[in-house]
């Protein structure tokens, strides 16, 4: 299984980050677009796979001094072990996405090979395509397995829809300084491992070794609850649009109307997507491409 040494590693990532950055803005978009739909998939079928999960396991594991603590573990689990398929597509296809290029551009820059303005543009039209990609498919998911459509014509959200609405209304519950506080440290530690992932990825010559350097950091940071701001691009619009085929009892199990008031369109950027997208920047272009530069630095210097 052929692999690079790190200082190698830290080279080819400038050279991707010189790449990404001059690729005209229409390619951007449209890469961009892919891997927002395909981080999207993921989130979807970890949104599908992680129903029923804490109900189902507090049942069933009795013995536990805490079962719907261990249940909550389990969901986690099942979560974290099935979202990391958009990112391995991503990479695998050479689809373009925001958090990653929020660290391989900037080990461009630092190493002298494309300049900040070039950085910025290739944030904002991959972010853009992003979006676009993730709401996409949230739309086909709110409207396919997250709803069940009667004889009559009648709308009404299904077991996964349900779920979809309560990761929604929990990634808009950061309320408060320290609410954005937490979302934004949450938004940190996950492009920490986001880009760990990445590098791993660049790590590995072979499909497998690709696979499994991805898969791990990727399964680290869903499973321990950390924010990714494209995901949720997916998980908000997802919760947001089911939310209207709930029945009055899907409703009172949610929590009730007023707090289903706090799920829509202006929360999910205030309570969630702002303060982690910065966190994702911060996480991504100094925790790792910031520091493995300054380690490295004097050996990729004696590469050129």
């Amino acid at each position: 299984m052929a692999f690079h040494p790190p200082v190698a590693i830290v080279a080819k990532a400038g050279d991707a980050g010189k790449y990404k950055t001059g690729l005209p803005s229409w390619n951007m978009v449209l890469r961009g677009f892919f891997s927002g739909a395909y981080i999207a998939m993921g989130a979807g079928l970890a949104t599908v796979c992680s129903t029923g999960i804490m109900a189902g396991t507090a049942a069933t594991n009795a013995g536990f001094v805490n079962a719907g603590f261990a249940a909550a573990g389990i969901s986690q689990l099942i979560l974290g072990a099935v979202f990391p398929v958009g990112l391995i597509i991503t990479i695998l296809t050479g689809a373009e996405l925001f958090t990653g290029d929020a660290m391989l551009a900037p080990v461009a820059a630092f190493i002298h090979k494309v300049s900040w303005v070039s950085v910025l543009n290739l944030w904002v039209w991959v972010y853009i395509g992003n979006l676009i990609g993730s709401v996409t498919w949230a739309y086909i998911m709110a409207n396919g397995p997250y709803c069940s459509i009667s004889a009559t014509g009648s709308i009404t959200a299904t077991a996964f829809g349900v779920r979809a609405v309560q990761i929604a209304l929990a990634k808009v519950s950061y309320f408060g300084t320290a609410g954005i506080w937490s979302a934004f440290l949450k938004g940190i530690g996950c492009n920490w491992l986001v880009n760990l992932a990445v590098l791993l990825g660049i790590c590995a010559d072979d499909l497998i070794g690709k696979f499994f350097g991805i898969w791990f950091p990727i399964m680290a940071f869903v499973s321990s609850g950390l924010e990714h701001s494209i995901a949720n691009m997916m998980f908000i619009p997802a919760g947001i649009l089911t939310s209207a085929y709930l029945t009055a009892d899907q409703i009172t199990t949610l929590g009730g109307a007023e707090k289903l008031a706090t799920l829509n369109w202006v929360t999910m950027w205030t309570n969630n997507i702002i303060p982690v997208t910065i966190g994702n920047i911060i996480g991504g272009m100094i925790f790792v491409g910031l520091l493995y530069w300054i380690a490295f630095r004097k050996e990729i210097q004696a590469l050129k």
